[in-house]
C-alpha cells in the first residue's frame, strides 16, 4: 500500500499566482514545510509525493493524453508504435515512459536535468528506460550528444516541461536535432501558448516551428491538463508531427535562446 502525505494547498485567493509559482504545505512531523508546485527536486525526493499530488489530487491527463494521440497519429500513418525509438526530454519520475511502455515501443531513452529524477525514476519504474541521461541539453557536449545520438531516436517527447523556464528553448531544439528526419514529435504547451499576444521566447518559438517548413503537424488538440489548486481547469494543446529536417541554428538565434 502506497504511502499517503498530509498535504494541504493555502487557503488564500492565490488566482494570480503563475502556474509555477503555486505552492502547497506537507505537513512533517517537525511541523509544515513549504514546496512550490515546480521544486522538483524536492518533490521527486519523496516517494509517491508526485503522483498524489500532481495525478490523484489535481487529476492530470497529460502523459497519458499526449501518448494516446502519438499512437493514434503514428497508427493512422500506417506505422506502429513499436517502431519508435524515443528520447523522452525532461523524464521526470518516468510517468511518460510509463505510458509509451504500455505501447510497445521499441527503446525509451530519458533525459532530465535533475539527479532526484533519475533516482526517482530508478525508484518507482525500475525498467521503464532503456538508459536515462542527466544532462543539460543547453550545454551538452560533443562526446555525450554522439552518444545519446547512437540510439537512433526516431521520436522526441517532452511532456508538462514546456514554458516555464524547465527547458529553454535552445534545450528542446537540441533534442528535436537530435532524432532523425522525419522521425515523431508529441509535446504539450499551455493554452496561451498559442495567443499571438503572448511575445515569450518559447511562445514564439513554438508556433513559428508548428507553421513552418520544419514540421508536420498531425494532430492539435486542447484538453484539460489538470485542475489548478483552487480547482479551475487549466487548458493545454497536445501537439504531434512529423520531422522534415533539422532546426536551423538562425532559427534559434532568431529567438534569443529565451526560456
Amino acid at each position: 500500500m502506497k504511502k499517503r502525505y498530509q498535504i494541504q494547498f493555502p487557503k488564500a485567493d492565490l488566482s494570480n499566482l503563475s502556474q509555477n509559482e503555486a505552492y502547497f504545505y506537507l505537513q512533517e512531523s517537525d511541523g509544515k514545510r513549504k514546496i512550490k508546485f515546480h521544486d522538483y527536486s524536492e518533490i521527486y525526493s519523496i516517494q509517491g509525493l508526485y503522483e498524489q499530488i500532481f495525478y490523484d489530487r489535481l487529476k492530470c491527463t497529460s502523459p497519458n493524453k499526449v501518448a494516446s494521440i502519438l499512437q493514434s497519429a503514428v497508427t493512422q500513418s500506417q506505422h506502429n508504435l513499436t517502431e519508435l525509438r524515443v528520447l523522452d526530454l525532461g523524464a521526470g519520475n518516468g510517468m511518460m515512459g510509463e505510458e509509451l511502455k504500455k505501447y510497445g515501443v521499441s527503446r525509451l531513452i530519458g533525459v532530465d536535468i535533475i539527479p532526484e529524477a533519475y533516482s526517482a525514476s530508478m525508484r518507482d519504474r525500475a525498467g521503464v528506460y532503456d538508459a536515462y541521461y542527466i544532462q543539460d541539453f543547453a550545454k551538452l557536449d560533443e562526446d555525450k550528444k554522439q552518444e545519446i545520438a547512437s540510439w537512433q531516436c526516431n521520436c522526441m517527447v517532452t511532456v508538462a516541461a514546456l514554458g516555464f523556464g524547465d527547458i529553454p528553448i535552445n534545450a528542446f531544439i537540441e533534442a528535436y536535432n537530435i532524432i532523425s528526419s522525419k522521425g515523431w514529435v508529441a509535446f504539450n504547451i499551455q493554452e496561451t501558448f498559442f495567443d499571438n499576444s503572448d511575445k515569450t521566447g518559447f511562445s514564439t518559438m513554438v508556433r513559428e516551428l508548428i507553421f513552418s517548413e520544419y514540421l508536420d503537424v498531425y494532430h492539435i488538440e486542447r484538453y484539460r491538463h489538470r485542475l489548478s489548486i483552487e480547482g479551475r481547469p487549466l487548458y493545454y494543446f497536445a501537439i504531434v508531427g512529423r520531422k522534415n529536417t533539422d532546426v536551423s541554428s538562425e532559427f534559434l538565434a532568431s529567438k534569443g535562446n529565451m526560456a
